[in-house]
C-alpha cells in the first residue's frame, strides 16, 4: 500500500477498500456496490482499467449503466519506466467505444479537481484518465468546466490545435507561441472530454480556420484523433492532422517526454503538423518557409 492510499484510508476508514492487485475484482466489487445506490470511484493504472479488466467494465459496469467512476493512472506513456506492460496507449479507444461510458481526461490538477466533482453528479459511468508526475497549472484561475464542453485556450483564425491530457495541452500552447511568432495564429482547444466530444467547437473550428490538429498521448488510431476525426467527416469535412502515438509499442527508455517524442508527440511534431495543415493558404508562410527550425 502507497503513501497516497494510507491516506485515503486514514481519512476515511469507512470508506475505503483496498482489494490488492485484482482489477477484474475490483471492478465487479464496484459494479456491485453501484448496484445498492453507493457511488463508487475505483482507481488503479489505465492499463490494466482498460485491458486486464476489460469484460468487467464493459458487462458489470456499461452494460447495466451503473455509476462507477473509473480513475486510471499512468495514462499514455507516463509509466514510462515501466515499459509496454504498463503504458497505456490504447485506452482511449477503448473506454470510448463502450456504451453509457462517458470519458475524460483533465489537462492540469485544478481542472482535475472539478472534473471529479462532475463526475459525482454523472448518471452512468466514467472513465477519467490521469498521468503519473505532477504538472504544472494551464488554466489561470478558474477558466470553467463542463462536461463535453471544450475550453479555449487561445484565439487564432489560421488553424485550430485540438489537445487531451496534460502533456497534449501544455505542447498545444508552446507550438501556438511558437507559430505566432511567425505570424500564425493557432486556437487552441482543450478537449478533456472525449465523449461526448464538443461537436459544435469542431465544427466552429473546420469553419473559421484551415484545419484542425489533434495532439495525444495515446496511439492515434481510436483516440481523439479518430473521434476529431469521425466527427467533422459526417459534420464538417475538414483537414484533420493527427499528432499521437505511432501504430507501434514503445519500448526504449527515457522519461516521459523522451519516450513521447521519439513516438511522434512533441512540440515540434505539432508545429510541424500544423504547417502541413497551413500548406494550402498561400496568404499564410510557414515557420520553415521564413527560416525557421520546427
Amino acid at each position: 500500500m502507497g503513501g497516497l492510499e494510507r491516506q485515503f484510508e486514514a481519512e476515511l476508514p469507512g470508506q475505503y477498500v483496498d482489494l490488492g492487485i485484482a482489477e477484474a475484482n475490483l471492478i465487479t466489487v464496484a459494479a456491485a456496490v453501484a448496484s445498492t445506490g453507493v457511488l463508487p470511484f475505483v482507481n488503479t493504472m489505465a492499463a490494466f482499467a482498460s485491458a486486464r479488466a476489460l469484460e468487467q467494465v464493459k458487462i458489470d459496469v456499461a452494460y447495466h449503466a451503473l455509476p462507477v467512476r473509473i480513475v486510471g493512472t499512468h495514462s499514455g506513456l507516463s509509466a514510462a519506466h515501466l515499459g509496454p506492460t504498463h503504458h497505456a496507449q490504447q485506452d482511449l479507444a477503448i473506454m470510448r467505444g463502450l456504451p453509457n461510458m462517458t470519458v475524460m481526461t483533465p489537462a492540469d490538477p485544478a481542472e482535475t479537481v472539478r472534473m471529479v466533482r462532475a463526475a459525482a453528479y454523472l448518471p452512468g459511468p466514467v472513465y477519467i484518465r490521469l498521468g503519473r508526475n505532477p504538472t504544472p497549472p494551464v488554466h489561470a484561475g478558474d477558466d470553467g468546466f463542463t462536461v463535453g464542453r471544450a475550453v479555449r485556450l487561445r484565439a487564432g483564425g489560421d488553424v485550430t490545435i485540438v489537445a487531451a491530457g496534460a502533456l497534449p495541452v501544455r505542447f498545444a500552447l508552446d507550438a501556438a507561441r511558437r507559430l505566432a511568432a511567425a505570424g500564425i495564429e493557432a486556437c487552441v482547444l482543450n478537449m478533456h472530454t472525449i465523449k461526448p466530444l464538443d461537436v459544435a467547437a469542431l465544427v466552429e473550428a473546420a469553419e473559421t480556420t484551415a484545419g484542425v490538429v489533434t495532439v495525444e498521448d495515446h496511439s492515434v488510431l481510436g483516440g481523439l484523433g479518430g473521434a476529431v476525426a469521425e466527427t467533422l467527416a459526417e459534420h464538417h469535412p475538414a483537414r484533420v492532422v493527427r499528432v499521437g502515438v505511432g501504430d507501434a509499442f514503445c519500448s526504449r527508455p527515457g522519461s516521459h517526454e523522451e519516450q513521447l517524442a521519439q513516438c511522434g508527440v512533441s512540440r515540434d511534431h505539432v508545429v510541424r503538423a500544423a504547417e502541413s495543415v497551413l500548406r494550402g493558404r498561400p496568404d499564410v508562410r510557414t515557420s520553415t518557409e521564413q527560416g525557421e527550425s520546427p
